[in-house]
């Protein structure tokens, strides 16, 4: 399997690789400083500096298999990441250079997904009490209790904040099938973006606040599997003006996680060829 790092400009409407491996790496942040990437490969974390583009592998001081749920603070200074200790993904967090990982909620499991522009809460999904149900959350990045912010109405994944902190965005599939939602970042007011027959994942809402994009996959798509024909869809953030902007072979690793340059002029992805 061969993965190519991928950057979409807004404005020139098209991608262009970086970087192509030849094994499966995942799931691109984009550092606030604007100059390098974030992504999982192997169970291991990387940088990707962009003007020379090259897997810089991060200590993230034991060892443990990371997934590809991960991202920097707004302030550039911390990676909050999951990995596996062999009791289901948990979230740490480690300074954005590599060091030592503290452990920063000691349920599990837990998969983080988003974090507020003021950088003071985290939003992620995770089952509890030995359910099977995957539901919504928030907590303080400083630490402290979960907040629960849906309660089984459907699988629920990929949340992520809107450009103001006031909105959270992500997928579930209490109607049926993966639609994105939208609700206020307390929980309150839930409600459907838009209703299609396409399986749609992992909605990541631009900085500037003019942009939505997420993954959709073919009607009928169980979960959010890898290594499937996916499109990358491009609306605004009220769910209007959707536009398949990109079809290629992905799913899981393309865009697990917040994918915008801090300006919103474009967005990182991966996809793969065998």
């Amino acid at each position: 399997m061969k993965s190519h790092l991928s950057l979409w400009d807004i404005a020139e409407g098209r991608a262009r690789t970086i970087l192509t491996v030849d094994h499966r790496i995942e799931a691109p942040n984009w550092y606030p400083s604007g100059n390098a990437l974030l992504v999982n490969g192997d169970g291991r974390l990387y940088r990707v500096p962009l003007d020379r583009p090259a897997l810089e592998p991060l200590d993230i001081g034991f060892d443990a298999r990371c997934n590809n749920d991960h991202g920097i603070s707004p302030d550039g200074r911390t990676i909050v990441f999951c990995a596996h200790r062999g009791h289901g993904a948990e979230m740490f967090m480690i300074p954005a250079t590599g060091g030592t990982a503290r452990l920063i909620n000691d349920k599990a499991p837990s998969w983080w997904h988003g974090w507020s522009p003021d950088g003071r809460t985290l939003a992620f999904v995770a089952a509890r009490g030995g359910s099977r149900v995957v539901d919504v959350y928030t907590m303080p990045a400083a630490g402290g209790p979960e907040t629960r912010l849906t309660f089984g109405e459907g699988h629920s994944d990929g949340p992520d904040f809107s450009y103001d902190g006031r909105l959270i965005y992500w997928n579930c599939d209490r109607d049926g099938h993966a639609q994105i939602w939208v609700m206020q970042a307390d929980g309150s007011d839930q409600r459907k973006l838009f209703a299609d027959d396409r399986v749609n994942w992992f909605p990541h809402p631009s900085p500037c606040g003019t942009h939505l994009i997420y993954l959709s996959y073919s009607p009928g798509t169980q979960g959010h599997p890898a290594d499937l024909p996916v499109a990358l869809v491009l609306c605004r953030p009220d769910g209007s003006d959707r536009r398949r902007i990109l079809e290629c072979i992905g799913g899981q690793g393309t865009m697990n996680v917040p994918n915008w340059a801090p300006d919103g002029h474009a967005f990182a992805f991966v996809r793969y060829t065998p």
